[in-house]
């Protein structure tokens, strides 16, 4: 792992610390840039296992979120199950050859089948625990001083997996420990985001034997459509005009206020 690619992870990891918005946590968390530094510094292809690489950062969340606030296992150990859980996958995806349209047609197949899952589970989820960044008792520089440490011990670890460095959760592993108040939230925002991982790595597979600028150019151009299409407005949802009960009570209307709100989206 490169000095550069450690001051990423640290960099990805402290905007995630100071983010109060779980949603905007996630949404920062899923931009491709470790998978963009890996790509440029390794020179590793993408191939059907770099697209099941993204199975397995949803699998590296899950896990800790159970391990954690199922099971009450520490932080740092349920970190370590979740880092266990991807490294095993990825043993198994790279023993075998994957060809990339199968792996994307089953990942999108997949994560088709699990949005809805999940969105039922929010459903009747109790309030998620609100985020605040400054519950950390830690003082700004020495979180930093963490971050910067856990970033490289995490990517002595990634050099060891081959290609599936390319979706090794480097920043990962910090981010569950900053967002392990609001994990099972946390997790299903990153899913829905995760699709725009594929359309990324999909970009950047067509074009990488042409250049691998423009198969990263592609590659973030695909992202931002698909990170587009999943964040705009479904179809049907108009503006709320919501008048105060009193004032129909009453019967005063002239001096009442219409507010004009969106309606909340299930992230």
């Amino acid at each position: 792992m490169t000095w550069a690619a450690v001051l990423l992870v640290t960099a990805v990891v402290w905007a995630v610390s100071v983010i109060r918005s779980v949603r905007m946590r996630a949404f920062v968390y899923s931009l491709p840039l470790p998978m963009t530094l890996a790509l440029v510094t390794t020179g590793h292809r993408v191939d059907g296992p770099q697209v099941l690489g993204v199975v397995g950062l949803n699998l590296f969340f899950v896990t800790v979120a159970v391990t954690h606030r199922r099971l009450r296992w520490p932080i740092l150990l349920a970190d370590l199950a979740g880092v266990a859980v991807y490294v095993a996958l990825s043993a198994g995806v790279l023993a075998v050859p994957v060809p990339f349209e199968a792996a994307l047609a089953g990942t999108v197949a997949l994560w088709a089948l699990t949005m809805p899952l999940l969105r039922r589970r929010a459903a009747v989820a109790p309030p998620p625990e609100p985020a605040d960044a400054r519950r950390d008792g830690l003082a700004a520089p020495v979180k930093l001083v963490v971050i910067f440490v856990g970033a490289l011990l995490t990517g002595l670890l990634g050099e060891l997996l081959r290609g599936m460095v390319v979706t090794f959760p480097y920043s990962g592993v910090l981010v569950a420990v900053e967002a392990r108040r609001q994990l099972a939230e946390f997790s299903r925002h990153f899913a829905r985001n995760s699709l725009a991982l594929v359309g990324f790595l999909t970009g950047y597979h067509y074009l990488q034997d042409t250049s691998p600028a423009l198969g990263l150019a592609a590659g973030w151009a695909a992202f931002a459509l698909v990170a587009a299409a999943l964040h705009l407005p479904r179809p049907g949802a108009l503006l709320r005009i919501e008048w105060p009960k009193s004032r129909l009570a009453s019967g005063r209307v002239g001096t009442g206020r219409i507010s004009l709100r969106k309606p909340q989206r299930d992230g």
